[in-house]
């Protein structure tokens, strides 16, 4: 009984980040219908992740100032600009145009082309050098051919669209629709959509190095939202200059959607991936993102009754399922291939 309780105990800690990425893809899902609810409520994007952030800021600190007192290092200016760029990478800049192209266009469009950032995070980890990538290793030969497949399926769902899927039933649940005026911004979506996706892929690769300067991952956390949330706050005086009431909301779904957002999905989700990138690579991290495009897919067909195009269908990211097996930390903290 206890060699049975042993064994499993190691088969958890062996896979402990898969089960954390997994229940993290699982919160990312329910985050892009609350959002979608929320803005077409009227808050505006920008907002949204101000306040997310400062939330997620607030939640965080009291668990990283006595948790991590003692593991801290010391914060200098170069390690500061470091989080700061940090922070524009993965909060203030991507996360805006990222939300913005959710308003734009809809949850399962914007889940697929999320499947990129694990085959651009591949791209630039190997032109930084930070990635090992052997086209003698069949592992290597797959990586780059998953690449090239991923890359082309996003360039079909972006721009061919296809016949309309018919829905089976009524949807349990209904979101007020998007505005004509919304659909017809489709294309400025899909860019934002793709750029977001880039500094995305960027942010990822940073981090792996930021947290080998300042291996605390509470603290590194919090850091960035207090940081990230401050800048958006500058960019969303500029956006929203002409509406101060954007900044108002009240006990409704945006109230619920900014607490999630803070509390689940800033918070503990972005030190659940940044624990899972010191332990196994960007690269490791980002090949979980499929499973929330097929988690976002079944619940806007079947419970919200979404509109889906044939065009725009789950495409497969091979490059996930061929690259993640046999990975192990590089030299670098990234991921490379067993030899």
């Amino acid at each position: 009984m206890e060699r049975k309780r042993f064994s499993l105990v190691l088969i958890y800690r062996e896979f402990k980040p898969h089960l954390l990425m997994i229940f993290a893809q699982v919160a990312y899902t329910l985050v892009y219908f609350i959002t979608e609810a929320s803005f077409n409520h009227g808050m505006s994007p920008h907002v949204y992740v101000t306040y997310r952030h400062v939330v997620a800021g607030v939640v965080m600190f009291p668990f990283a100032y006595f948790l991590e007192r003692n593991v801290r290092p010391k914060l200098t200016f170069a390690l500061f600009m470091e989080i700061f760029v940090l922070s524009l990478l993965g909060i203030s800049l991507t996360l805006n145009m990222y939300f913005a192209s959710l308003k734009c266009t809809s949850p399962t469009f914007v889940a697929s082309i999320i499947n990129t950032i694990a085959s651009l995070t591949f791209i630039i980890a190997v032109a930084l050098r930070f990635e090992v990538l052997d086209l003698r290793n069949p592992r290597g030969i797959a990586k780059v051919l998953g690449t090239l497949i991923s890359l082309a399926g996003v360039m079909t769902m972006t721009l061919y669209k296809g016949p309309i899927m018919r829905n089976l039933g009524r949807p349990l649940i209904h979101i007020q629709g998007k505005s004509a005026s919304i659909n017809e911004s489709w294309l400025k979506g899909s860019l934002l959509t793709v750029s977001s996706c880039v500094t995305w892929s960027m942010w990822y690769i940073m981090q792996a190095a930021t947290l080998k300067r300042y291996p605390a991952q509470l603290s590194l956390t919090t850091w960035m939202c207090f940081i990230g949330a401050a800048q958006s706050a500058v960019f969303t005086v500029i956006a929203e200059h002409n509406n101060p009431s954007a900044w108002t909301i009240g006990l409704n779904v945006d109230l619920w959607s900014t607490l999630y957002g803070g509390v689940v999905i800033a918070g503990l989700l972005i030190y659940i991936q940044l624990w899972c990138t010191e332990k196994k690579g960007p690269v490791f991290v980002t090949m979980f993102n499929p499973l929330c495009t097929i988690l976002v897919a079944i619940l806007a067909y079947f419970v919200l009754g979404e509109k889906l195009y044939l065009g725009r269908c789950i495409h497969c990211h091979n490059w996930s399922v061929l690259g993640v097996v046999g990975q192990r930390r590089g030299p670098r903290g990234l991921c490379e291939d067993q030899r």
